[in-house]
């Protein structure tokens, strides 16, 4: 069965961030973020390899049908980045 994570991410100090998040950020397969730059440097701090794709405003009619397919098929997380809090659900 598909799961589906929530991830806060610290919006200025990369060390406001949890654990669990980081453990989370590491086991998942694609992480889908806003803001793919800032997602990376988060993810390069903290030496995660996870596979990142950009979803947001602009592509999200495309993306989002792309995403819940995969998911539902292949049993993968995903992760955003939504509105002002940035996150990542994966």
């Amino acid at each position: 069965m598909p799961v589906l994570y929530v991830v806060a991410t610290p919006i200025g100090n990369l060390e406001d961030i949890t654990l669990r998040a980081l453990r989370v950020l590491g086991e998942v397969k694609l992480i889908a973020a806003e803001d793919t730059r800032t997602a990376r440097k988060l993810l390069n701090r903290y030496d995660i390899k996870t596979r990142l794709t950009s979803y947001f405003e602009h592509n999200k009619k495309n993306k989002m049908p792309v995403l819940l397919e995969t998911l539902e098929e292949q049993d993968m997380r995903r992760g955003f980045e939504w509105l002002h809090c940035p996150a990542l659900l994966l």
